[in-house]
């Protein structure tokens, strides 16, 4: 469990050294080999350099993890020049937010489809003894569980819903609920480090090239069949009504054949990819 330390000011410490110093080097300096002064003189000059030995500098957002013979004594958070036991040893550790850019990862997701998949993630370091000495790297801690992360939320989410019709969260349109996903499961993951995941996003969501060009195109005629269908919806909605508005305002009386041979013709010239070429009829209806 964390602890946190709060050591003496620096200054204090910096004043006591170099006076310490100071009167050491006074004091062998006139001794003339007395061993009565130089024996104080040497006393001072050590009691300087170990003052000196314990003075240290803690910037913004960093931390010093203080270890004496191998137990763990506290961390200390202040910053500003600080002074701890000399015999102390400290480890710097940073506090700031850090980015993971992930690589790109060739993982199958739950259809077997295989994909590409990279996420960018941003972390934090919030327990300084978790991060010391629960891990023994928590930077590469973090990249191989962000990455376990990754390959297993790819593999639970099919890649959209052409690949399972109904699916609640798809890859590739699941936007928030994705992200969260990956964020909840990165902070149980990096819990046994002291890390927290403060943001984590995908940032590059593909299918393999060897299968990209077949799922292109079964898109494509996917958006192609809903087009159609849309096209013949409305097509038919404009259909029965000039039917209706001609019956109802007795332009022209027409029969059943007629009617049928109208119904094709606007359904040709609506739905048609051309434009569709005009024929005058000079005859009548019947030729």
């Amino acid at each position: 469990m964390e602890k946190i330390m709060r050591p003496i000011s620096g200054y204090l410490a910096l004043i006591l050294a170099i006076a310490a110093i100071l009167a050491g080097v006074y004091v062998n300096a006139v001794s003339n080999g007395n061993p009565a002064f130089v024996f104080p003189g040497v006393l001072l000059l050590i009691a300087g350099v170990f003052l000196i030995k314990g003075i240290m500098i803690v910037n913004p957002n960093h931390a010093r993890v203080c270890v004496f013979f191998g137990k763990y004594i506290g961390t200390v958070k202040e910053n500003g020049l600080l002074w701890v036991n000399p015999l102390y040893t400290t480890y710097k550790i940073s506090l700031r937010a850090q980015n993971l850019n992930g690589q790109q990862l060739k993982v199958n997701d739950k259809m077997g489809n295989p994909i590409e998949i990279a996420a960018v993630i941003v972390w934090q370091v919030e327990d300084t003894y978790k991060a010391s000495f629960e891990v023994a790297d928590f930077q590469q801690y973090v990249g191989v569980q962000s990455e376990a992360a990754v390959r297993h939320l790819a593999t639970s989410c099919p890649y959209d819903e052409l690949e399972a019709e109904g699916a609640e969260i798809t890859l590739r349109d699941g936007g928030e609920k994705v992200n969260e996903l990956l964020e909840h499961e990165l902070n149980e993951r990096l819990a046994p480090a002291g890390i927290i995941v403060k943001e984590a996003r995908i940032s590059h969501l593909a299918y393999a090239p060897e299968i990209a060009g077949a799922m292109l195109q079964r898109q494509q005629a996917t958006a192609i069949v809903a087009a159609r269908t849309k096209i013949v919806e409305g097509a038919v909605g404009m259909v029965e009504l000039a039917l209706a508005e001609l019956s109802k305002k007795a332009i022209v009386t027409l029969d059943e054949e007629k009617k049928a041979a109208m119904v094709s013709n606007l359904m040709v010239v609506l739905c048609g990819e051309k434009a569709a070429t005009p024929v005058l009829n000079t005859g009548s209806l019947y030729q």
